[in-house]
């Protein structure tokens, strides 16, 4: 079977989406089945049309005429699920929509774009949600979809985590200036609100935790906000921003550090869609603390592989932190399955498969 994916996130365009994508292609079992057109180059949407998205429809029409493909994956249900319900009526093809939350929560915001996703749905051969979360909020806005949904978590890949050296974390805690007994809260993302780090800081601020420090990688909107909330609280001695980091230097800070911790929260129907940072921590063999949020309960699985807390609460985010860093069999038994759990069930090699036998099937 031909099958085409269109997407406006695509790699090297960055983010979670074009990720996902971009490592669905890669891993695809079969050699040439999978032909992505992304909108990187202005393939799909063009401001030289009266609608941007029409160009899709003509490369649909193209596409279609030429025998290209025979099954057709749309990437982002508004606008791309447009144009392939309407071209679908003229050049017969089955399409699958699939849905990663943010893009689903805004498809139902006003009442013209709900009819739309409704129609688009409707048709569509199969729902596929990266999420239980969004698979739920489809329910909720059309019981009768309930029958098209199914859910494929993301993947992650296998990557080869040499342990670092006693002198390695040795000269890291020097450079840090952490002492031998400190426990090291380790958190990487794009630094806005919705990923919890504010809440981690906010409980750091509590006498109880007094041998926590906490490194934080990343970027984004929200930097400078969380650092004046470190100066509020006085704890520039327990809190450092690392700023944007390697690949290479996180795999290196998850193996230094004792637990990932990344509380997300929801804000304003912004929520996490799943989170393969957590499965990146536990594939590195450290337990993680996340927020009960969006996707999140498909990545972590609470007293397994994780602890999962109200996002909200800093007593249970402080609870939760002492609980893991005040028992360190726990933090190795919950590391070590989560390590199993990633390996067994989220390599994108088997994710990729079983995409391809939902489509085939």
């Amino acid at each position: 079977m031909k099958i085409l994916l269109i997407t406006l996130e695509y790699p090297p365009f960055k983010g979670g989406v074009a990720n996902y994508y971009g490592l669905l292609a890669k891993y695809w079992p079969q050699r040439g089945g999978l032909d992505v057109v992304s909108n990187n180059k202005g393939q799909l949407c063009s401001g030289h049309f009266p609608i941007p998205w029409l160009k899709t429809i003509k490369l649909l029409w193209k596409k279609k005429k030429e025998g290209a493909f025979s099954y057709l994956l749309v990437g982002h249900i508004l606008p791309l699920g447009t144009a392939a319900y309407i071209t679908s009526f003229f050049k017969s093809f089955k399409y699958g929509i699939i849905l990663h939350g943010l893009d689903f929560a805004m498809a139902i915001k006003t009442k013209r774009k709900r009819i739309i996703t409704r129609l688009i749905l409707k048709k569509a051969d199969k729902i596929i949600c990266a999420n239980s979360q969004v698979a739920y909020l489809v329910t909720e806005f059309d019981n009768h979809l309930k029958e098209k949904i199914t859910i494929l978590n993301p993947g992650i890949e296998a990557v080869e985590i040499k342990p670092l050296s006693v002198e390695k974390r040795t000269q890291l805690r020097t450079y840090y200036q952490f002492e031998k007994d400190d426990i090291i809260l380790f958190s990487v993302g794009r630094l806005v609100r919705r990923k919890g780090f504010d809440k981690v800081i906010e409980t750091l601020a509590r006498q109880s935790l007094g041998n926590i420090k906490y490194l934080i990688a990343g970027s984004g909107d929200d930097e400078k906000y969380l650092k004046g909330l470190v100066r509020q609280y006085q704890l520039q001695n327990k809190v450092i921003f690392l700023g944007s980091i390697t690949d290479a230097s996180k795999w290196q800070l998850f193996q230094f550090s004792d637990i990932f911790i990344m509380p997300a929260r929801e804000i304003e129907n912004d929520f996490e869609g799943f989170g393969i940072v957590y499965l990146e921590a536990n594939l590195a063999g450290k337990p993680v603390i996340a927020g009960i949020s969006g996707g999140v309960r498909d990545a972590v699985i609470h007293n397994k592989t994780g602890l999962l807390v109200n996002p909200e609460n800093i007593v249970a985010i402080e609870k939760a932190i002492m609980s893991l860093s005040q028992d360190k069999e726990l933090r190795l038994s919950l590391g070590k399955q989560g390590r199993e759990r990633a390996l067994n069930d989220f390599l994108w090699q088997r994710k990729a498969q079983e995409f391809k036998d939902l489509i085939d099937n």
